[in-house]
């Protein structure tokens, strides 16, 4: 009976996870790939950033980036930062117990705060899983709706999210700046799981 019910569990954390990151909480466009010249690859992270801090209205917070295991996730991550992309993105989804999302950038316009959490850069490009993607608390991974959809939207695992391994992207972690995390997952929350107060992105310093 125990093994029954540990299996409804494990299934019933998949749904959940799968329909968190496609109803609304993952990117817009689907396979919509740019040309292969313009994808984004390591060859794009020349200088070998591997932290980044995220300068943010409540606090900051550095991420090591795992730049083995998911190469051109942080390759992609890194471009867009330098193009001061994340510069005003709203943390737009907070759910305790849960994680963090951000990096839409129709969250610097608050007229289109009905589609929040559906923009992206205009492109998508393919996941990087392997045996070591583990959704472990403190890691950031590729939010999506679906495979190889990722474009510019993240989330911050604030608990261990293990049932999200073989689905997102798995492309660092937070060495510094946890508490940060956390009082930004203890922000009140309205409709779709919107902050009641903004969790602004100021900019981004990488390193």
């Amino acid at each position: 009976m125990n093994k029954y019910i540990s299996f409804v569990i494990v299934i019933a954390l998949t749904v959940l996870g799968i329909w968190f990151f496609t109803k609304g909480g993952g990117e817009g466009a689907i396979n919509n790939f740019p040309p292969e010249a313009d994808q984004p690859t390591a060859e794009d992270n020349q200088e070998k950033v591997m932290k980044a801090t995220l300068n943010t209205n409540k606090g900051n917070i550095t991420i090591e980036f795992f730049a083995t295991q998911a190469p051109n996730t942080v390759a992609n991550f890194t471009k867009l930062a330098k193009e001061n992309f994340y510069n005003g993105v709203k943390f737009h989804r907070v759910i305790k117990g849960f994680m963090i999302q951000g990096g839409d950038p129709l969250t610097k316009d608050d007229s289109k705060v009905s589609l929040w959490g559906t923009g992206g850069p205009g492109y998508s490009f393919a996941d990087e899983i392997g045996p070591n993607n583990r959704n472990d608390i403190g890691t950031i991974a590729m939010a999506n709706s679906g495979p190889n959809t990722n474009g510019s939207q993240f989330f911050i695992n604030t608990t261990s999210n293990n049932f999200l391994d073989g689905k997102h992207t798995v492309f660092g972690k937070v060495v510094a700046g946890m508490d940060i995390v956390t009082k930004i997952e203890n922000t009140p929350t309205g409709p779709s799981d919107r902050p009641i107060e903004p969790v602004v992105i100021n900019s981004i310093t990488l390193e």
